[in-house]
């Protein structure tokens, strides 16, 4: 094992002892993990992988991710923190990745959540949307084209098959956000939004 091998698994175990550490909450809400950010940072600069959102890596890249862990929240937990009167438990958020039109012209992205409701039960909500990389092969233009919430447990009772509804996004309404792949490996990525916000992901 070279020695840049040998530290980027060094600060790899660092950061995932670190995020497991952390309730499910803390590391998604928006609290600040400075610490966190700093191995994150370091570890950016020791990227094993150029140009992730290249076709060619794309094997890497695509499929299932669990996010452990977002700087500053994401946007649905910033909301879910400053809005609702009742606390709102996160079970788990992931990111799925395919290949929307199998000429690696762009990504589909399923983004979702399971939240638990006082007196409620289980939510899970997704967003579906598509990533239009750019030539340099590290971001992206993101935008959303439609949501969707399914009761998944109702007052306890699992196994329900409720029905989703699914809210599509009209086209001259979706808005465009930059997403910046900024570390990939076989099971560890690294996600940057236009603001700065981190996200890790992992297999």
């Amino acid at each position: 094992m070279t020695p840049l091998h040998a530290r980027r698994h060094q600060l790899k175990t660092q950061l995932l002892q670190s995020i497991d550490a952390l309730e499910v909450e803390d590391a998604i809400l928006p609290v600040e993990h400075p610490a966190i950010d700093q191995i994150i940072c370091e570890l950016e600069s020791l990227n094993p992988i150029d140009q992730p959102l290249r076709p060619e890596h794309w094997p890497m890249l695509l499929g299932s991710w669990a996010l452990v862990y977002a700087s500053r929240g994401t946007v649905v937990t910033r909301r879910l923190g400053r809005q609702l009167p009742l606390p709102v438990g996160i079970q788990r958020v992931w990111q799925r990745l395919t290949d929307s039109e199998g000429g690696g012209a762009g990504i589909a992205t399923e983004n979702g959540a399971v939240l638990s409701l006082p007196f409620f039960g289980e939510l899970t909500a997704t967003a579906q949307g598509v990533w239009k990389p750019y030539e340099e092969g590290e971001s992206a233009r993101v935008s959303f084209g439609a949501f969707t919430v399914q009761a998944t447990r109702l007052l306890g009772i699992a196994g329900l098959h409720l029905p989703q509804i699914t809210v599509p996004v009209l086209e001259f309404l979706r808005q465009e956000a930059l997403w910046i792949t900024s570390y990939l490996d076989e099971d560890l990525r690294f996600g940057r939004g236009a603001t700065g916000n981190l996200f890790v992901f992992r297999r």
